[in-house]
């Protein structure tokens, strides 16, 4: 997410911190050539030169100049002038407390509309424990009813489709089933169109006077930069939009959209899809957004994932277990499952401070997959003693997980090298050395 602009921005930073003292001349350099990875990253004139502005007012004033630390308040203002454009933060869903919760969602095609439905519903029933119906008003798109039917279906939503009706009558309706059959929220799957157009947006209106949204979001495509900026402009001055979904915000390296939007449009940003699964989607804010940006990670939002996803009673017993060495193979797959719970290693790691983007850390998704293959063609007593696994054993293992002798022998290998690593740790828990290195090697 924002690589290519976090890089920039943090290697100018660094530059910074190395000059020890700052002066007129190098803040003027520096600001320079943030200015210029701003533009390179798509972000919009005029957000770019009211962020120089105040950046450059910040900087030049007595609080940085005869700072002790210059570069860190040069940093700090850096910060302060990113948190501003990216504006307030989505805040809470209009969400009531009783009857139906409208939720629209309206957006260009090609935008990740459909998939976003989906990703705000699961939200909902989780964040506000509501029941919560996905609504297909989209009878235009080739498959696009079917598309959130089967996406709904899989995650275990009900989707109201109706053939052959206009999509106002069929939000109507669909608030009408809701009702019915005592549904919290309701999230319509809107039609789009390859660009704006009158037609679009008058149906767009329709709905919104038939049903009287609590909500009404645009989904915009991130990775498109200014693009994405100017469909925002045009669906909020035709139906007033409440907030700002950016979706495939894990392709975007640039940040254009994010860094742009919400000044431009006045409109907050509510959340951010980070993946494919319906999981990968984060409430957007903006001090937090700013600190992945510079480098500085997110522990808030690392901490939320882990509490969200990881079994607390589970995590309870595995440290009894490491206490009196009797972590076994059971374990450590239960260990891998907790850890795809949270998502992409790639997007948990970028929240982990003083963790450079430039260190390249090779990440095999595949590599944990064939590992709980492997474990998963064990059977129980191997899982618990794995001692026990012989050569004729290895070579069934092996051919039930589709891997080759030698991947089952290395993660028998590794698991028996982190054993030992275990033994070795000091009764309170804490490595000595570089021992806790040493064990994310082997894990």
């Amino acid at each position: 997410m924002l690589n290519a602009l976090s890089e920039r921005l943090s290697g100018v930073l660094k530059k910074i911190r190395g000059w020890g003292s700052l002066n007129e001349s190098n803040i003027k350099d520096g600001i320079r050539d943030i200015k210029l990875a701003l533009l390179e990253a798509d972000v919009n004139y005029k957000v770019v030169k009211e962020f120089v502005d105040d950046v450059t007012k910040e900087a030049m004033g007595e609080k940085v100049l005869k700072s002790i630390k210059p570069a860190q308040q040069f940093t700090k203002a850096v910060y302060d002038g990113l948190v501003r454009i990216l504006g307030v933060g989505g805040g809470e869903l209009s969400i009531k407390s009783g009857g139906i919760s409208v939720l629209m969602l309206v957006g260009l095609q090609g935008s990740g509309k459909t998939t976003t439905c989906v990703k705000l519903a699961r939200w909902v029933e989780k964040n506000y424990n509501k029941k919560t119906l996905l609504v297909a008003a989209d009878p235009y798109r080739p498959a696009a009813m079917e598309q959130l039917d089967l996406l709904g279906s899989k995650n275990g939503f009900t989707v109201f489709k109706k053939e052959k009706m206009k999509p106002p009558d069929i939000c109507r309706e669909a608030l009408e089933y809701a009702k019915e059959k005592s549904f919290g929220a309701a999230v319509l799957d809107t039609a789009g169109r390859l660009e704006i157009d009158e037609q679009m947006m008058d149906e767009l209106t329709r709905i919104k006077d038939k049903v009287d949204p609590h909500e009404i979001l645009l989904v915009a495509d991130a990775a498109t930069g200014q693009v994405a900026v100017k469909v925002a402009q045009g669906f909020n001055e035709r139906l007033g939009i409440t907030g700002i979904i950016l979706s495939r915000m894990d392709s975007d390296a640039r940040g254009g959209a994010a860094l742009s939007m919400a000044y431009i449009t006045g409109k907050a940003i509510s959340f951010i899809g980070t993946g494919e699964k319906v999981d990968d989607f984060e409430k957007f804010y903006p001090d937090r957004i700013a600190s992945r940006i510079l480098d500085m990670g997110d522990v808030v939002t690392l901490v939320e994932k882990v509490q969200q996803d990881i079994d607390v009673e589970q995590a309870k017993k595995l440290e009894k277990k490491l206490k009196k060495n009797k972590f076994d193979l059971n374990d450590f797959l239960e260990q891998l499952k907790q850890i795809k719970k949270m998502g992409p290693l790639e997007n948990i790691l970028e929240l982990i401070p003083g963790l450079p983007k430039q260190a390249n850390i090779n990440i095999d998704e595949g590599e944990m997959k064939r590992t709980e293959a492997i474990i998963n063609s064990m059977t129980p007593r191997e899982r618990e003693h794995y001692k026990i696994i012989n050569g004729s054993r290895r070579k069934r293992i092996a051919l039930g997980s589709g891997t080759n002798v030698y991947e089952v022998n290395r993660l028998l290998n590794n698991f028996s090298q982190m054993k030992k690593l275990m033994k070795r740790l000091p009764k309170g828990g804490k490595p000595k050395g570089n021992m806790l290195s040493s064990l994310m090697k082997y894990s």
